[in-house]
Formats: structure tokens, sequence, C-alpha cells
């Protein structure tokens, strides 16, 4: 893991550019005593890399800590791309990454270049205590981890291969590459066991997986659980992505009205009980990974608008 060193700490009551100051308080609701206290966005990070960058660009004098109203001055920092929920942490002090870039801001602007809304780094505290200069924060990217179930007798016994749990892998690690972002997938094969799919249910909302997926008994066979089971667990559903997957492909193939396929939220992971055939769950992969990062930033009470 990449370490980076505070070389300033700055607060401000107004808003505004912010001053050095020799160590700030972080609270639940940010740094104590700056303008930013309790707000959406409360502890800000800024490179000097980018600053000298910016700099040379515009042939502006040298600026001072604190000018971009940054309330944590860094040490280089131009190799990151931080994405949210990515973490900062000295091993005491942690801060999680709520948003990369800010609306513009006047007060900072020159012609044609700018930094804070570029590359400032917005954050939120998660573990309070006390920053000053000299200390080293450990840059930690954000790995979500998910979980793939298969649910079905006969690919359990070996009898056939599963096709739709390795479909929904590959389009979600598709999916995740593309947006730069880190996953972690584990898929499990069960037989078709209530008990047992519970189990792995309750295992990851226990360890906060981000998202499970199930494939398979979303019909009304004898042997078809899948959605009571889930509907046992999750505490908010979000019906309106399965509606619409069924009715988007249900117009030309009535069939696709016939699962019971759902979706919900339980503590902090999301869990999607799709169809078991590689079609079906192709055409809900792709409906609900349009909205999946935006599902997580809701659940964890992020604004990314």
């Amino acid at each position: 893991m990449k370490k980076y060193k505070i070389v300033s700490v700055n607060l401000a009551k107004e808003r505004g550019r912010k001053f050095p100051v020799n160590e700030i308080m972080l609270t639940g609701d940010g740094i104590k005593g700056d303008a930013h206290e309790g707000t959406v966005r409360p502890v800000s990070l800024l490179g000097l890399g980018h600053v000298e960058h910016f700099g040379n660009l515009t042939g502006s004098r040298k600026f001072e800590y604190g000018e971009f109203a940054e309330n944590i001055s860094l040490e280089g920092m131009g190799d990151i791309d931080a994405k949210i929920f990515d973490r900062f942490s000295d091993g005491n002090v942690e801060l999680e990454v709520t948003a990369a870039g800010k609306p513009f801001h006047d007060k900072f602007r020159e012609p044609g270049n700018y930094v804070m809304p570029k590359v400032g780094i917005f954050c939120r505290v998660k573990k309070t205590g006390t920053l000053k200069a000299g200390v080293e924060l450990e840059y930690i990217p954000k790995t979500y981890k998910i979980n793939v179930i298969t649910l079905s007798d006969r690919a359990f016994k070996g009898v056939y291969e599963d096709r739709s749990g390795p479909k929904i892998i590959e389009m979600t690690r598709n999916h995740f590459e593309k947006k730069g972002e880190r996953s972690e997938i584990e898929h499990t094969i069960i037989p078709d066991d209530p008990e047992a799919l519970l189990t792995l249910l309750k295992k990851a909302v226990t360890e906060k997986t981000d998202v499970v997926f199930t494939t398979g008994g979303t019909g009304i066979g004898p042997r078809d659980f899948t959605p009571e089971v889930v509907g046992s667990i999750i505490e908010k559903e979000i019906p309106g992505i399965m509606e619409m997957i069924r009715m988007k492909y249900g117009i030309e193939k009535p069939n696709a009205y016939l699962s019971r396929g759902v979706a919900g939220t339980a503590g902090q992971t999301l869990i999607y009980a799709l169809p078991g055939s590689v079609k079906a769950v192709n055409e809900y992969m792709t409906e609900i990974l349009k909205t999946l990062m935006h599902l997580f930033y809701m659940l964890h009470g992020i604004d990314a608008h």
C-alpha cells in the first residue's frame, strides 16, 4: 500500500481558503472548528504535486498551504485515481472518500486551470482522532466483495455444468474493470436447499459483502424457493428493477413474466435473486449493472450527484 506524508493540516471557521494549524481533531462530523464540519464532504485532501503542476502551467506565484481550501496537504498523490469508498489511514484515524473533485469554485479560478475541482479528494471520518504534519497516511483502495450463489441439484452433483453462475461472474468482473474498480468474487454451488441458501446469505450480511447474486430457483416448481428465502432476509425491497426487466423482455417473450426474481438490501448488502438460465442472467445483469454503483452510494449515504 502507498503512503503519503502530511505536510500541513489546515482549517478555517469560514468558507474559503484555510490556514495551517498545529493539529486537527477529526470527529464524526468532520474537523472540529472547520467551516465544513457537519457537511456532506467535511474533510478535503490535496496533493502538493498537483499544486506545483498548476503553478508551472500558469506561471503563478508560490501558493501557501490551505490556499486551495484543502484541510490536509499531502506530498505527491499525483498517481492516485481516488474512487468513492477508498480510505486513508494512519493506523488510528481513518478517512473514507466520498467524492473526487467538486463543483467549480470561482474564488480559486485562473484562466483555463484550477485544482480542487479536478483533483481534490473529499472524505468523511470513519475513525476519529487527531492528525498533524509529519504523519503518513496509507492509501487503501476499496475492493468490492461479491458473492455468486448457484442453486441447482444437478450442478451440485456434477450432472451438468453450471453456466449461469460463471456468466454473472464474467459480466460483473467486466463491469468493475471498466470502471477502474477492484473486486473479489466468490462463487458457490449449492443444491436446491433453502437452509443452505439462508446460511450463505446470513454469512454474507454479517461479513458486509457488498452484493450477492443468486441464480436459480425463481420459478414456481416444487424446488423453487429462492424468492421466499431472500424475502425472509431482506429489509428493504427494490421492486422496480425486477419489474422493469420482466416488462422489458416479456413484451416479446412472455415467459419472462413468469420469473419471480427479487432484489433488496440486508444491512449493507445488496441481494439479487436471478433466474437460472444463461440467457435470463444476461438480460437481468445488463439492466442491474446500470444502477449498481448508484445503489452502493445510496446504501452508504453518499451523495454522488
